[in-house]
């Protein structure tokens, strides 16, 4: 392929999707993530490579310029091995990961569940991916003019009183890669890793970070912004405390919100009682109001990454409206496909 229209590549894969859909959606569901992967991948291998802008409206947020306000969320490319094909697809910005210093399995399969008549998932993959060492060299190879985040997480075996060595690890190796480092600790599928969001131990977390950020930057001359990604599972009394450190540590951002361990708006149906984190559209709601009251406690100048259940360009918007600068897909965009970029594009424009 010796030229790229992320545009007819876009509009292609959207009038495709369906009957790519029906396929992998007789295969269990992770199946058809590693199946869609590695032929994405195998496009970019052979010129599916994004050189071109992403379109939309720019969104200015975090000290980065975002070609439009619509993201991939973390998940779905961990490794990095398909950065330029999703690229092709519209996103302004994709983040890969979660990423940890070692490589790891994850948790035993089954792991990856469809909630199809409720567009939800239900996954307990626990951060299985490569090593963030062998993430690397692919992202920084990328030819995709979006922005890049880089999702980091400790290892299963690493204690929680020695993640922030895992973090640190993470992030002094991502940071000349990345365009934004996003600090994963609201997954539910890592063992007692959602208890580092109390505000004492987010404090313990976030300094050293900060600090090797500002000693990295002073280095380098690359300031590199760090987002925190939270859960929908929080009260306003956790949601203040945690408004407070971060104002105190002046992060960058804050990506609301990870999965749920909720069952309330799936009770009943096929694979709803699974363990893991929730997401999709029975989400949507909880992820909303988390924005919308994260928006009052937090300070101003931190913006809000919101996620969580978008299937449609209104979803999108309603997330904007409720005090989002940026949105990111990731569960609609399974069920739903590449139109749903484009809408959500629109939609925020």
């Amino acid at each position: 392929m010796s030229s790229f229209n992320p545009g007819l590549v876009a509009s292609l894969s959207a009038r495709s999707y369906p009957l790519a859909r029906r396929i992998l959606f007789n295969l269990d569901a992770e199946t058809a993530h590693h199946l869609s992967l590695e032929v994405l991948s195998k496009l970019q291998a052979i010129g599916l490579r994004g050189k071109a802008l992403p379109s939309g409206k720019p969104v200015r947020c975090m000290g980065l310029n975002f070609p439009n306000a619509v993201g991939l969320a973390a998940g779905l490319d961990k490794d990095g091995i398909a950065i330029d094909a999703l690229g092709g697809l519209g996103f302004g910005a994709i983040e890969i990961g979660t990423l940890t210093p070692r490589p790891q399995p994850g948790n035993d399969a089954p792991r990856l569940f469809r909630i199809i008549e409720a567009e939800g998932i239900i996954n307990r993959m626990g951060f299985n991916n490569g090593g963030i060492d062998a993430a690397l060299p692919r992202a920084s190879q990328r030819r995709y003019k979006g922005i890049l985040g880089i999702n980091i997480g400790k290892n299963k075996v690493t204690p929680n009183e020695n993640a922030v060595d895992d973090y640190l690890y993470c992030f002094r190796a991502a940071a000349a890669t990345a365009d934004y480092i996003a600090v994963n600790f609201s997954s539910p599928n890592t063992p007692g890793l959602r208890e580092l969001q109390s505000a004492e131990a987010l404090r313990k977390l976030l300094a050293p970070l900060k600090d090797a950020q500002k000693e990295l930057a002073d280095k380098t001359g690359k300031y590199t912004p760090i987002a925190v990604k939270i859960a929908p599972d929080l009260d306003d009394e956790q949601l203040a405390a945690m408004s407070d450190v971060f104002a105190e540590l002046k992060m960058d951002g804050v990506i609301a919100t990870n999965t749920t361990i909720s069952r309330e708006t799936v009770r009943g149906m096929a694979h709803a009682t699974e363990t893991g984190g929730l997401s999709g559209a029975p989400v949507r709601d909880m992820s909303t109001e988390i924005i919308r009251k994260l928006r009052g406690y937090l300070d101003p100048k931190i913006p809000i990454i919101g996620v969580g259940g978008i299937t449609d360009g209104a979803d999108a918007a309603e997330k904007i409206a409720a005090g989002a600068t940026l949105v990111q897909i990731y569960s609609g965009f399974i069920f739903r496909g590449p139109k749903l970029v484009h809408d959500c594009i629109r939609a925020t424009e």
